[in-house]
């Protein structure tokens, strides 16, 4: 697919995700032209960008990225071409938290699971590298947040449209801060908060921003998707001594792990969507993070109580 014909007075935006690709677009509302770089389904540890996406960077107004450990493949494009717009990068926006290896989780190969306390923030030994976790836009306040930055730095760009920009950001920030109010309030009247994922963990923005109590198989942004014995037989004990009714995979897994904690504890599964990517279907169809957050909380309400 070749780079698309810009429209004349339209600002050119890209986004590597789809967060980044939704806030653009509620910012930018029909002022500019917002490309999703990341196709549908793909997973972003592991892409690879054609030759038509590196032209899309470089001659785009505005690039919006995430900036972390997932983005390695933006590295290696901004270190071979000078973009000719303004560069966003989505970490840059909101405070950022480390990487958290929680008990019974599957390590990465190479990291020390004492030295991280085994969930428990302790001090790090000397020479230590720290990591901090990417997946910002998981907690509502970090996206309305991400959305209002976007607004302002399409008005920079724009100065004519500058206050449609603002308003526009403005307008889906406040969704987003009412949508982070819902789940507040709705955590608040739990007796209980602990949720166990058979998958991977990219939600510690979330768990942090209505303080819950969370077990997985493996780190956010842990590739594996064989899980130790050990690990399996953990998640399991938690689910029944919690009294759990529910394992919780994340969109595009194949959910083995959390179907065989589930079926072990006599408990069920369900899909938290983390909004990190979506199906072709789902953004055929219109899909917004707020749609994906929004569903979360339905399931949330459904299976938690």
């Amino acid at each position: 697919m070749g780079t698309p014909e810009r429209t004349p007075g339209k600002l050119q935006i890209v986004a590597t995700i789809f967060p980044a690709y939704d806030f653009a677009r509620a910012a930018a509302g029909d002022l500019a032209e917002v490309k999703l770089l990341l196709p549908p389904g793909a997973e972003s540890h592991s892409y690879e960008p054609t030759p038509a996406d590196i032209l899309a960077v470089q001659d785009c107004d505005l690039f919006v990225y995430l900036g972390g450990e997932s983005d390695n493949w933006v590295d290696t494009i901004l270190d071979n071409i000078q973009p000719r717009g303004r560069t966003l990068r989505m970490v840059d926006c909101v405070e950022l938290l480390e990487e958290e290896t929680r008990e019974g989780m599957q390590l990465l190969p190479g990291h020390d699971h004492e030295a991280h306390g085994h969930g428990e923030r302790g001090g790090h030994g000397p020479g230590e590298v720290v990591e901090m976790d990417e997946h910002v836009w998981t907690a509502p306040r970090n996206a309305a947040a991400v959305t209002r930055a976007l607004g302002e730095a399409m008005a920079a760009l724009d100065q004519g449209n500058g206050e449609t920009y603002r308003l526009n950001a403005e307008d889906y920030a406040a969704e987003i801060d009412k949508l982070d109010e819902e789940f507040a309030d709705f955590f608040d009247g739990l007796d209980r908060r602990t949720m166990v994922f058979g998958d991977r963990f990219p939600l510690r923005y979330f768990a942090e921003a209505y303080a819950l109590d969370y077990y997985a198989a493996f780190p956010g942004c842990g590739a594996q998707t064989e899980p130790s014995a050990s690990t399996v037989a953990f998640l399991t004990e938690k689910v029944a001594a919690e009294g759990l009714g529910t394992v919780w995979y994340i969109e595009f897994s194949n959910h083995l792990v959390a179907d065989s904690i589930a079926e072990a504890a006599g408990v069920s599964t369900a899909m938290f969507h983390t909004a990190h990517n979506v199906s072709r279907a789902e953004l055929e169809a219109g899909a917004t993070y707020l749609s994906l957050m929004r569903g979360n909380l339905e399931v949330l309400r459904e299976r938690m109580r």
